[in-house]
């Protein structure tokens, strides 16, 4: 920005617009001065963090900072290495190839996500297929059984099985990725505006193979064919649709359908000049010769027509030599140097040819080195550095949500060098080149150079000037952002597809296997291992018996197939192959199938995991693995969005010692709920009261001011106290400090106004931070609107009186300052600096000395409200005299000036002016919870899952969250693990004097043993650590003892952590503790983690769609994971291990009957049972129990799973499949195998076994007939005995499959096609001897197991026995009174070794339950999240430790002179709790703050706990 006369009085001070940290320009000075001063600072560049820390006692020297050009001469600016873009300048030899072609290649901008193409889905599919072992193995024998000699009666039937099976997992495979492809196909055919009719020379004419044309052809054909036949349906199809659906076949509104319904302070324009600036609708720029009106008699330079925001100032400032001159005579001896001139890309003595417009394309054709033109509200297609914008200063505003899931908006700046251009031909005349970083994942860094040649319009000849500017990632827009408040952005493309940074931390869509279906492999191969046994017996056997003589074969046979014993022996060998090849299971394979999706589709239609404010269910998307949600140990969630809302409503404050608000939240309601507080009576009781509150103080607001912006639903700070004390009922001295206070929040911010037009108009603010947003609701709520914002300040409504402020600088809130502050020229002409951050910062810049009891009252305050789970702020003030703040405004603006550590110089002299602060009061602002979120992460914990928080966010914010959600607690020892110096050694020490801490080494014997402990940590310590300290622990050195160090805390936190950190903490916890994972998330930077895990969850909310793209399930909050993971993942995964056990046991008994009766007939490969049973006995006979004891089988119902968390403590420990479990199925297969087969052997043993026609039925096809049978029966009754549930529908299924066979049997044999089996059936089952075998065979079989589980029932009963039981004595009756269980609140367990008691929730009226109803819980092996604590009365918390109150000695008292229901009960709460770990790591303690007496850049020294550092 020009720097422009100053207009005010000799004693007034020029204002300043307000500074976008590390991004304002300020003004130049003497050349050769700055030229030096560059060449000096590059020679002695050091490399470091933007973000560099400064040591607590370090006092900032301003006198050493430096003038610098933010654009200047190339030579200057170090080139990054990468590559190189170049734009409208011929390629260098040295890039292109001998075709003339450029050697750099670009990933294209098309994305894809799908596994699989229409080409490529048959051979790729089925490639994936045949990774299972038995697949391998069933195509084999198909194979080996189309030559006659090994005896197979009819090959073409033995391969139905497998081609079923290959056909229906194809399906649901093509169903899974059709829906990613359209996924895809949305996001790459959205609308953009690219530059058309102009030579990209970056990339050529990319020459498409035939192969590729052939790919792309039929995919059109498909999806076209598709969108026919849905269109057709819809026609059909009456009503709409729901969300789920939409997101599939609803393309995005287009620049050119979407209509603004608002109006930001940025769109409003000049009515002069119809052409001015960018239109919003895409259409055609105008061609240079094209007559323009041009109000205000301005003129157009270059043909460029002029804006409401001109750029003429600057034009007319520059001089003939290319630098900046004043545009007039200043008027007062305040007036500052004139602009730096920063030179423009744009060459006026360039010819175009004029031809260039914007046109509408697809993402898929953005390439590098394309223009593109972005409108409001369009997502960035590719990572894009910004020319220029709508905006006069070069800012735009991004929305971040389909990012990381934050809504607050950030501000990305444009180029100098490119502010000029706003139109198509101004692309055109843009001769430059960008010098940028090879691609990487990092997305806060960005290092980049724009290098030009500088020419000058009255000078036609001669070189120009070389300049370069650097690009850093305020320059940049990433992909997957959403443009916001700005009318236009114009940019260049650097990274496209793949190279982007959000694809980078993307990583490819993996293939996941759950750990049953990778485990069940082995258990194959151990029957593969059997079959060979049994194979290699009959082959020896076969070939011994044809290499004897004298034998009865000599006159029987007519000779061997082979016609020698080793060949006969061969063929006998892979003939038993074809006989055993049920042992190998394939239909367990297709079963599994059916079973996962019978599971899919009743998570899918589970009501009570079905968000209705979006219209979404939960959705799988990975069919299966439903299984491994019955096993997860640990789960990783992303924090906003995914446990908040990312919604902050102000709840208190303190203003001048007197607390304002009334709150009851749900960090409140768990701390009571630990001290025993019925938490219903006592919230409907505070409710109550803000209700009524609510009400008076809207009233009493209204007869002050009849506020048109104030809108009741939005009020969220309740205090009609505040009214009273603003009208002036406590005193004028309280009034002032109320209205002062109210001002510092209306005036201290980056908040942007937008006014939806209605009566009363509606405002909205958007914000960078929604705690900001809060803070300017709250202030507009209570008199103070901010109305917008001018060229030079904001415009106040204070109780319905406009007011102009003057912002002259603000300085902007970054993670190492923790504070905000803004510099405001009042309309008396006082200037006054405003301060808002962390109280532990602000305290430490007060006034020495002063405001002593204001201080000990403020900290308390803060102390009780951080208690609640509030975020806690603090406001300071500060008087400025005139020649105090120009002073400081000089350095400050050297500080912008510089290019090299920028931020370094910034921080350093606002922290010079940010002293002395006299103390306003404190904030308290609630970032909202989802709904359920508390009792989500306790009911989980209740389970034995850990839950660790990954979040981008800052330490204190996670810290706070993790009270509000119970993941934190008082009586917790927090570690904040920190490393100042980034040094691999110090991360050592620190770790190994924490696990000194736990008797711990780090060594692998002790990793040896946490691998098999999967009890719950016990709840004394937390660790919180930043992404910095976390790069140094994940190293291969360390890891493992971070890894210990994690295992013994029960709660972790991660902040600041990249999208790749988050993988490599997954990925450590996955591998390193051989354990069950989720993650879970709702942004795009949670994509990596959601990946990595077992079990990927995406939120499907109103963030983004990034997540739930790649993710195996979406859900639509994150409340509804405990129903997910405890009642569909504990069903699944029990179900389908039952299942899977029974599958082998089933194949066992009908295999080995087979094989007994070789032995009897020389192993000759005879079959003792008829083809047809061979082949229906697992498609038919017994498949449909087995199966619907996968899908529908039940111990307990969901309202019991939930009330009893502990029993999914049975799938972390992977108790219901084990190698034991199988091999005692195997077994027991085995034994029924014997009994089945030699029952009916002993019965035909005599071989006197006679009709009453005299005819016998001891041939072989009717001996098969009774072992048949016999075996159906055992199998089908042994599945029933394993099943949980008997109802109807399964004792029909049973009764089903046993009958089936007779009824196969008796139509089978009716006809003569049938030979040796015609009318077998009514001579088998005419026969007395039949029934009685039949009923007797099943006893003796089934007798062992019976035995053996009513010993385990009655004598060893596990949890689910117990809770079964009383389940049936009726004492979870109450349940059924709820339509869905809610959790209840806990109650502490007597011992360890218990599961706690899931209390029964508070009936309304209702009738307590007796104390023979109460359920009684069994015993368990895993300690409880409650479990006691030997530091605690309760176990818990700590509610009765003593000796804690070392700032608040004072007993519970009424607050001053009336009633402050929310202060007086969170006091009483807090005399019955120790002090929280707040008191450290710039958390609120009332006697560490009044101890900070320091108004310097450095803090107190002060002891700080495991390793945390300083307040700063």
């Amino acid at each position: 920005m020009v720097a422009k006369p100053n207009r005010q009085e000799s004693h007034v001070s020029n204002p300043v617009k307000r500074i976008r940290w590390a991004t304002q320009r300020v003004t130049g000075s003497n050349e050769r001065h700055i030229r030096q001063s560059i060449k000096d600072r590059f020679q002695h560049r050091k490399a470091g963090s933007t973000d560099k820390k400064r040591q607590s006692g370090e006092t900032p020297h301003l006198g050493g900072i430096q003038e610098e050009s933010e654009s200047s001469e190339a030579g200057d600016i170090p080139e990054p290495s990468g590559r190189r873009i170049y734009f409208n300048i011929p390629l260098p030899d040295s890039a292109k190839d001998s075709d003339g072609r450029p050697f750099a290649h670009y990933e294209r901008n098309k994305i894809r996500t799908a596994k699989y193409t229409p080409l490529s889905f048959v051979p790729k599919n089925l490639w994936f297929q045949f990774h299972n072992v038995a697949n391998i193995y069933f195509l084999f024998v198909i194979l080996l059984g189309i030559y006659w000699i090994f005896g197979n009666p009819n090959p073409a039937l033995s391969a139905v099985p497998l081609i079923v099976i290959l056909f229906l997992t194809a399906v649901k495979d093509a169903i899974e990725d059709w829906r990613r492809t359209v996924l895809d196909n949305e996001l790459n055919n959205a609308p953009t505006h690219r530059l058309a009719d102009w030579n990209n020379v970056n990339t050529s004419e990319e020459s498409i193979s035939l192969w590729r044309r052939t790919k792309k052809a039929t995919t059109h054909t498909i999806i076209s064919t598709y969108e026919k036949w849905s269109s057709k349906r819809n026609q059909k199809s009456a009503g709409g649709k729901g969300y789920a659906q939409r997101a599939l076949d609803e393309s995005r509104p287009s620049a050119e359908t979407r209509q603004s319904h608002r109006a930001s302070v940025f769109s409003i324009q000049s009515d002069g000049d119809e052409d001015e600036g960018i239109r919003m609708t895409p259409v055609p720029s105008p061609q240079p010769g094209r007559d323009h009106h041009l109000g205000n008699d301005t003129l157009a330079v270059d043909g460029r027509p002029t804006t409401s925001f001109s750029f003429d100032d600057e034009d007319r400032a520059q001089s003939a030599n290319g630098q900046l001159t004043a545009p007039g005579a200043y008027d007062s001896e305040l007036a500052r140097a004139p602009a730096k001139f920063r030179g423009s890309i744009m060459d006026p003595l360039k010819q175009t040819p004029g031809k260039a417009r914007f046109t509408r394309s697809y993402w898929k054709s953005v390439q590098v080195g394309d223009f593109v033109r972005l409108y409001n509200d369009d997502q960035i297609p590719a990572d894009i550095v910004v020319l220029s914008t709508s905006d006069p200063d070069g800012q735009c505003y991004v929305e971040t949500k389909n990012l990381d899931g934050e809504t607050n908006l950030k501000v990305r700046q444009a180029l100098h060098c490119g502010r000029k251009m706003k139109h198509a031909r101004d692309c055109e005349k843009a001769s430059f080149i960008i010098e940028s970083e090879a691609p990487n994942a990092n997305l806060y860094q960005y290092s980049g150079v724009a290098r030009w040649t500088q020419r000058d319009a009255r000078k036609t000849e001669g070189p120009g000037t070389e300049m370069a500017e650097p690009i850093s990632i305020n320059n940049l827009l990433l992909r997957g952002c959403s443009l916001r408040n700005t009318e236009w952005v114009l940019g260049v493309v650097v990274y496209t597809g793949r190279e982007t940074k959000i694809m980078l931390n993307s990583g490819i869509t993996p293939s996941k296997r759950s750990r049953i279906a990778r485990d069940l492999n082995w258990y194959v191969i151990y029957n593969f291992v059997v079959l060979f046994f049994m194979c290699l017996v009959s082959g020896i056997v076969q070939g011994v018996t044809w290499a004897k003589s004298r034998t009865s074969s000599d006159f029987f046979e007519y000779g061997s197939i082979g016609g020698n014993p080793p060949l006969d022996g061969f063929i006998t060998f892979w003939s038993s192959v074809i006989l055993f090849q049920n042992l190998v299971p394939i239909s367990l394979y297709i079963s599994l199938e059916i079973i996962r999706l019978a599971q899919a589709f009743f998570i899918y239609s589970d009501t009570y995991m079905y968000y209705d404010r979006i219209d979404y269910p939960c959705t799988p998307k990975s069919w299966n693995i439903s299984d491994d949600l019955g096993q997860i140990e640990y789960i990783f969630s992303d924090k906003t969005g995914t446990l908040t809302q990312n919604v902050m409503e102000f709840k208190k404050c303190t203003i001048n010692g007197v607390p304002y608000g009334e709150a009851y939240t749900e960090a409140q309601a768990g701390m009571q709920r630990r001290q025993g507080v019925d938490v219903e009576a006592e919230g409907a009781k505070a409710h109550k009261q803000i209700a009524e509150d609510r009400v008076k103080m809207l009233r009493d607001l209204r007869k002050m001011h009849a506020n048109p912006y104030l809108h009741d639903d939005e009020l969220t700070f309740v205090a009609p106290d505040f009214v009273a004390d603003l009208a002036g009922v406590s005193g004028t001295e309280q009034k002032i400090a109320n209205e002062e206070f109210m001002l510092a929040l209306a005036l201290c911010h980056t908040v942007i106004t937008e006014r939806t037009p209605g009566d009363p108009p509606k405002l909205e603010f958007k914000a960078q931070s929604p705690d900001e947003a809060a803070l300017v609701a709250t202030a507009r709520d209570c008199g103070f609107t901010v109305m917008g914002r001018s060229n030079d300040g904001i415009i106040l409504n204070v109780l319905g009186r406009e007011k102009e402020f003057t912002v002259l600088n603000t300085l902007e809130f970054n993670s190492s300052r923790k504070r905000m502050s803004a510099i405001i020229r009042m309309p008396n002409g006082k200037i006054i600096l405003y301060c808002k951050g962390a109280d532990s910062v602000i305290y430490s810049r007060l006034r020495p000395g002063e405001q002593p009891q204001l201080r000990r009252l403020t900290g308390e305050h803060l102390e009780m409200f951080a208690r609640e789970g509030l975020r806690t702020l603090c406001i300071a003030c500060k008087e400025l005299n005139e020649e105090e703040y120009q002073a400081w405004n000089k350095e400050h603006d050297l500080a912008a000036a510089a290019i090299v550590d920028r931020e370094d110089k910034l921080e350093a002299v606002s922290d010079a002016i940010e002293r002395d602060l006299t103390l306003l009061g404190g904030t308290a602002i609630e970032d909202r919870l989802q709904d359920g979120v508390p009792d989500a992460i306790a009911l989980l914990g209740d389970a034995g899952i850990k839950l660790w928080v990954l979040t981008g966010d800052k330490v204190e914010t996670a810290i706070n969250i993790g009270f509000s959600c119970n993941l934190l607690t008082n009586d917790m020892d927090l570690i904040v693990f920190k490393v100042d110096d980034e040094k691999m050694e110090s991360a050592e020490a620190e770790l190994d004097k924490h696990l000194d801490e736990f008797g711990l080494q780090g060594n692998d014997e002790e990793l040896a043993i946490a691998r098999k402990d999967h009890r719950a940590p016990k709840p004394t310590h937390a660790i919180v650590i930043d992404g910095d300290a976390l790069k140094l622990v994940l190293d291969d050195q360390v890891r493992q003892k971070f890894l210990l160090l994690c295992k013994q805390c029960k709660s972790v936190l991660c902040c600041r952590v990249s999208p790749s950190q988050k993988a490599a903490v997954v990925r450590m916890v996955k591998d390193g503790l051989d354990v069950m994972t989720l993650s879970i998330g709702d942004g795009a930077n949670d994509v990596a983690m959601i990946q990595e895990a077992d079990v990927g969850v995406g939120i499907a909310g109103e963030e983004g769609r990034q997540a739930v793209m790649s993710s195996d399930y979406a859900i639509g909050q994150f409340r509804f994971l405990q129903r997910l993971v405890l009642v569909h993942g504990r069903w699944s995964y029990r179900r389908l291990a039952e299942t899977i056990a029974n599958f082998f046991y089933k194949n066992i008994v009908w295999t080995f009957a087979l094989f007994w009766y070789q032995i009897y007939n020389n192993f000759d490969v005879t079959y003792l049972f008829d083809y047809t049973y061979i082949l229906l006995v697992n498609v038919a006979f017994t498949s449909l129990p087995v199966i619907f004891m996968g899908i529908l089988d039940q111990d307990v119902s969901d309202k019991v799973s939930l009330a009893v968390p502990q029993l999914y403590r049975r799938g972390i420990e992977r108790k219901e499949w084990t190698s034991l479990k199988f091999w005692t199925y195997m077994l027991d297969g085995i034994y029924q195998s014997v009994m089945c087969y030699y029952m009916g052997h002993l019965l035909f043993a005599a071989a006197t076994f006679n009709t009453s026609n005299g005819l016998t039925v001891n041939d072989r096809a009717r001996i098969g007939v009774y072992i048949a049978c016999a075996t159906i029966v055992v199998v089908n009754t042994y599945v029933l005995m394993n099943m949980y549930r008997w109802d109807w529908l399964f004792m029909l299924l049973v009764a089903f499959s046993i009958l089936l066979i007779w009824f196969w049997t008796g139509v089978y044999t009716a006809f003569s096609s049938s030979l040796q089996f015609y009318k077998a059936a009514p001579q088998v089952f005419g026969q007395l001897s039949f029934w009685a075998m039949v009923l007797l065979t099943a006893a003796v079989c089934l007798l062992p197991r019976f035995a053996a589980k009513a010993y385990q029932k009655l004598y060893r009963p596990r949890d689910i026995d117990i809770i079964r039981e009383q389940v049936a004595q009726g004492k979870f009756k109450y349940l059924d009174r709820y339509e869905a269980y809610m959790p209840p609140a806990k109650l502490p367990s007597a011992t360890p070794s218990e599961v706690s008691d899931p209390a029964k929730p508070e009936q309304r009226g209702g009738k307590a339950l007796a104390d023979d109803e109460r359920p009684i819980y069994p015993p368990s092996v895993a300690n409880t999240g409650t479990t006691h604590n030997a530091r605690s009365q309760n176990g818990s918390d700590g509610t009765e430790y003593t000796g804690h109150r070392f700032s608040l000695d004072q007993p519970a008292r009424p607050s001053f002179d009336r009633p402050r229901p929310s202060y007086d009960r969170m006091r009483d709460s807090m005399d019955r709790v120790r002090p929280s770990f707040e008191a450290s790591n710039d958390f609120t303690s009332a006697a560490l703050l009044t101890r900070l007496e320091s108004s310097h850049s450095g803090t107190p020294t002060r002891r700080t706990l495991h390793g945390s550092s300083s307040l700063r």
